[in-house]
């Protein structure tokens, strides 16, 4: 059963992004960009270059900045390179079809065209937070990376030492752009409930096993996972992504059980977000009370489970959202 009364995060993270750019490769990646067909002016950020100015440009390289896609694109002189960079921000995807397939028909933002088929850019919502940059060479691009540690690339000291600077939770520190690059409230949930350590935990209170649990499961996470995601993809492209999977041991479980204890997986909601976690497995049987709903109920929130689920069976419950 999925959460109600908080919207799941959706935005594409490492893995999915990752999965993007390996089917984009063997499509594009040397191909040169025929067309630039904007639907939508508004997903468009900037001004210089022009956009046009993308046309007939070979593509020379993929790669992922953060949760962003960079297509680079062959420049005006040897070595440099024009860059598309894609930020599908909550609800933004992209959509392979044969050549001069027609723009999404509703939410479209742009369609770019190849001689092997055509990239569409569309987002599933009407807030319209998906962009587009065009950008000319790495020092421009550069002012769009938030500056994460990329985990393949890091060791169990540089991981500690950038995710412990600053006295943080650790559910805060994992989803800190400019801390860790490509993780975000999914993968973050799954990746505490590897390393059975509370969302909540301050990094400052974190042991010498601590860390190292949390950097082994941040690392199997988001390879088992990256895995997963090509395996269901194949030898076509992704249409369904999503950061809620039905094989994730907490993402998106409200009230179901636990796979590894069978304990019932409770959350915390926060505005649009939510943290979903195991009592038993990760805080001792203890439940994490969000700030609104604590404020609501003051000394009548449950601190167990045990109390919670008492509290059910009687007819006690607390209000929920």
């Amino acid at each position: 059963m999925r959460s109600r009364g908080a919207t799941l995060s959706r935005v594409p993270e490492l893995p999915s992004i990752t999965v993007y750019l390996e089917c984009l490769e063997p499509r594009i990646l040397g191909q040169p960009l025929e067309r630039v067909r904007l639907q939508s002016v508004s997903v468009l950020r900037t001004v210089d270059p022009p956009i046009g100015d993308a046309e007939g440009r070979r593509v020379t390289s993929l790669r992922r900045v953060g949760k962003r896609i960079a297509i680079g694109l062959a420049g005006d002189v040897e070595g440099e390179e024009l860059f598309l960079l894609l930020h599908l921000m909550i609800a933004g995807r992209l959509r392979w079809r044969p050549r001069g397939a027609k723009g999404a028909a509703r939410r479209g933002h742009a369609v770019f065209d190849f001689p092997t088929g055509s990239l569409l850019f569309s987002e599933a919502s009407t807030k319209k937070r998906a962009m587009l940059h065009f950008l000319r060479g790495e020092a421009a691009l550069a002012e769009h990376d938030p500056g994460g540690l990329e985990i393949a690339d890091a060791s169990l000291a540089r991981f500690r030492e950038v995710l412990g600077g600053e006295n943080h939770t650790l559910k805060r520190a994992l989803t800190d752009p400019h801390l860790l690059s490509g993780v975000g409230n999914a993968y973050s949930d799954e990746i505490l409930h590897r390393a059975r350590l509370s969302p909540v935990k301050l990094t400052s209170r974190m042991g010498d096993d601590d860390w190292a649990t949390l950097f082994e499961a941040t690392r199997a996470v988001l390879d088992e996972w990256t895995a997963r995601l090509r395996e269901e993809v194949g030898d076509g492209f992704p249409e369904k992504v999503t950061a809620f999977h039905p094989g994730m041991a907490v993402h998106g479980r409200y009230r179901e059980p636990c796979p590894v204890c069978g304990s019932a997986v409770q959350r915390i909601v926060r505005q649009d977000h939510e943290t979903n976690y195991c009592p038993t497995c990760q805080t001792e049987g203890k439940l994490l009370a969000d700030r609104a709903l604590s404020r609501l109920l003051k000394q009548d929130w449950p601190r167990t489970l045990e109390e919670l689920e008492t509290r059910r069976a009687t007819g006690a419950n607390p209000r929920r959202r």
